[in-house]
């Protein structure tokens, strides 16, 4: 909370998406049979990093020279970040959806204003932001704008994920609503990539985002 708004100010947040991208790639080429288990691996990238040539470039090299599935890399991106200069996000989403990556369109709902840029913006998956999620048990509003961000999603063939999933009643509701993947601490709270490549069988019982249904 304190590192990544300080690296932003001064601009090296894109070095370390870059760093984190390195590294993931390695990871991944280095146990593809994990990678063969999952349906993808998610990275969050930075605003800044998606008008940055160097980066893309960057990016474009490394798959390029990669055994890697492509297909199995998803990136994340806020909302707020993609909103803000839009035309630059898109033609992002675009290029790198050229090198068969998918998207993930981050915090859904946290700079609701207007459901229109979503027409601009290829993304495979919407991340209803947390805040809504949470209390959806309790607040009928909340409940109320979830299925609203859902059926949108629907609507524009985009799968959902909801954020800050902590208690049965919570999962229940979006089950019901018929959100596609949930998230958080009432599901699984993150473990090391170690131990999960240390058990097989963890990938099915920890893993981070779960699919509602097939």
């Amino acid at each position: 909370g304190a590192f990544l708004p300080a690296a932003e100010r001064y601009n090296i947040i894109s070095k370390i998406d870059q760093w984190v991208v390195d590294h993931v790639t390695a990871l991944l080429a280095e146990h593809g049979d994990f990678l063969d288990r999952v349906d993808c691996v998610s990275i969050n990238l930075s605003g800044q990093s998606l008008g940055n040539s160097a980066f893309i470039s960057h990016i474009r090299d490394l798959f390029k020279h990669s055994q890697l599935d492509t297909k199995k890399i998803c990136f994340e991106i806020t909302e707020t970040s993609a909103i803000s200069n839009l035309q630059v996000a898109s033609e992002f989403i675009q290029q790198m959806r050229k090198l068969g990556c998918r998207f993930s369109l981050d915090d859904f709902g946290s700079g609701l204003s207007s459901f229109g840029y979503l027409k601009q913006l290829p993304v495979d998956f919407l991340k209803i932001d947390g805040l809504f999620v949470k209390d959806i048990a309790r607040d009928r509003i909340d409940l109320a704008m979830v299925r609203s961000m859902h059926e949108i999603g629907e609507v524009m063939g985009m799968a959902t994920i909801a954020e800050f999933v902590e208690d049965e009643a919570i999962l229940r509701l979006l089950k019901e609503i018929g959100v596609d993947y949930v998230q958080g601490y009432g599901i699984a709270k993150p473990v090391p990539f170690k131990n999960i490549l240390a058990d097989s069988n963890t990938i099915k019982k920890e893993n981070k985002i779960i699919p509602f249904r097939s």
